[in-house]
Formats: structure tokens, C-alpha cells, sequence
């Protein structure tokens, strides 16, 4: 997996590169933008493959405010925690856009290690985030790899059928089913019954 990346955007170039140094001296490697045009042009790049990252954003930008950059950053879709840095006057604006799925907000001046910690536990979130998109996205293709034959055999072990019972129903030998049963284990990446119906039931609705 990718190491995870810190965006930075901010069109103040001193408080960009203080945030930039923060975060390199805590062994992180963030990379800067000076507003959110630029940054929304470099998003648009990773729309086939998000991959883990976080985004600290300033409020109050020209000519594209932070808010209008978060807007366009979830029409593209993009999965990144969005965390707002905020004047005092703009805090009921902050607080309106985390109502609309921002991840949070701190208002300045803030104190380093808790711009530091909340960043990290965001980081946590979108690592996980695309961990789970990654099996979502290994499990449909093991199921698209299935032949016709296998995809009814998984039918009828996900209903909980015996072996005997799924060979009456599609009229075929138990030891036909055992192999259609090996194979369809080995390609999803389960051991049982149990655990095939409980990672499909992840992937509601199966396609």
C-alpha cells in the first residue's frame, strides 16, 4: 500500500510552509498547494485510484474559497477527510461545512501537537477507508472470475446447502460440487461457508 500523503492548501505561502515543516519534523511528507484550483487540478489526476490521504485546507482563500474547494473535491467523489483551519469568524462556517461531511476543524491559533493528532486520527480513517474499498474491489473481481457453474454452486452454499443438496438441485455428483467448492474458496479467499457469506454480505448489493 502507498504511504498515505498530507495536503496542505493554503494561498498564505508563510503558513503553508510552517504547516509543511510541522509535519516533515514529525516524520511526515506533505506536499503544498497555494489554493484550491491548483489543488483541485492534482485531485482530479488520482480519480481512478484515490488511495489513502488527508487534506488541511485554509477557510478563507482567493479566489476559491475553502468551502467552494470542498464542494468540488465530493463532486469528484473524492473519499479524503477534508480537516478546515479557521479564523474566529469564520468558525459557524466551519462548523456548517463538517455538518456537510467535512472531517473537522481547528480554529487558529492552535496548538501543534493537536493539528498533529487530528491528522493522524484522519489519516487512521482513510487508511481503513481504502483498505475496505481494496477488498470490495478483490472480492468483485473474484466473483466476476467465477464460471457460470461456480456462481450456482456459491448460490446454493451461501443458503447454507450441503454438499449432497446442491448436487441434487443442479444434477450433479457430490464430488463435482467438492471441486466447484474448492475452487470457488480458493478464488474468494475463504475457508468456509461462513466466511463467504459473511465477506458477500459486505459487498450489498452483490454484482
Amino acid at each position: 500500500m502507498s504511504r498515505p500523503s498530507i495536503h496542505i492548501v493554503d494561498d498564505d505561502p508563510d503558513i503553508r510552509d510552517g504547516l509543511a515543516w510541522l509535519f516533515n519534523s514529525r516524520g511526515y511528507a506533505p506536499i503544498t498547494w497555494d489554493g484550491g484550483t491548483t489543488f483541485l487540478a492534482a485531485a482530479q489526476t488520482h480519480r481512478s485510484h484515490w488511495g489513502a490521504a488527508v487534506v488541511l485546507m485554509d477557510m478563507r482563500m482567493a479566489p476559491l474559497s475553502g468551502q467552494a474547494t470542498f464542494e468540488q473535491l465530493k463532486a469528484m467523489g473524492c473519499p479524503w477527510p477534508v480537516l478546515f483551519l479557521t479564523g474566529h469568524g469564520d468558525v459557524s462556517m466551519a462548523v456548517a461545512t463538517v455538518k456537510n461531511g467535512a472531517w473537522d476543524f481547528l480554529e487558529k491559533p492552535f496548538q501543534d501537537n493537536e493539528l498533529v493528532d487530528r491528522v493522524a486520527q484522519a489519516l487512521a480513517a482513510a487508511s481503513a477507508a481504502q483498505d475496505g474499498d481494496t477488498e470490495a474491489r478483490r472480492l468483485r473481481q473474484a466473483l466476476a472470475s467465477l464460471s457460470p457453474r461456480e456462481r450456482e454452486v456459491l448460490d446454493e452454499l451461501i443458503q447454507g446447502h450441503y454438499n449432497k443438496t446442491i448436487a441434487d438441485h443442479l444434477g450433479i455428483t457430490p464430488r463435482t460440487v467438492e471441486f466447484h467448492r474448492a475452487n470457488i474458496f480458493d478464488k474468494m479467499g475463504v475457508s468456509s461457508a461462513i466466511e463467504l457469506a459473511h465477506k458477500l454480505g459486505q459487498l450489498h448489493p452483490i454484482k
